[in-house]
């Protein structure tokens, strides 16, 4: 998994049956403080996540490992979000 923040959705009004109902959000890597360090790739949301929030997301088969994305034709899953992180005993992230 990898650390991510959201940074934006993808509204696609005609694709592949498969991703009917599914949230596309815009996800970057980041930092252990939220700062944006890669470039954004499209991944499904099987949580609930938004604009602005520090997630961790999945990519390749382990992507397709949730009960939101089996079997569909997705390679990037947003698994989780972060309340907060800690690095070295301090904490550098708090939701």
């Amino acid at each position: 998994m990898v650390l991510g923040k959201v940074i934006g959705t993808v509204v696609a009004s005609r694709k592949e049956t498969t991703l009917e109902g599914l949230k596309l959000l815009l996800v970057a890597a980041c930092d252990g403080s939220g700062v944006v360090t890669g470039k954004p790739i499209v991944a499904a949301d099987a949580v609930g996540a938004g604009v602005g929030e520090v997630v961790l997301y999945a990519s390749g088969s382990s992507a397709r490992q949730t009960e939101v994305t089996n079997n569909r034709p997705i390679d990037a899953t947003i698994m989780a979000i972060v309340d907060q992180v800690e690095l070295g005993g301090e904490q550098t992230y708090n939701k």
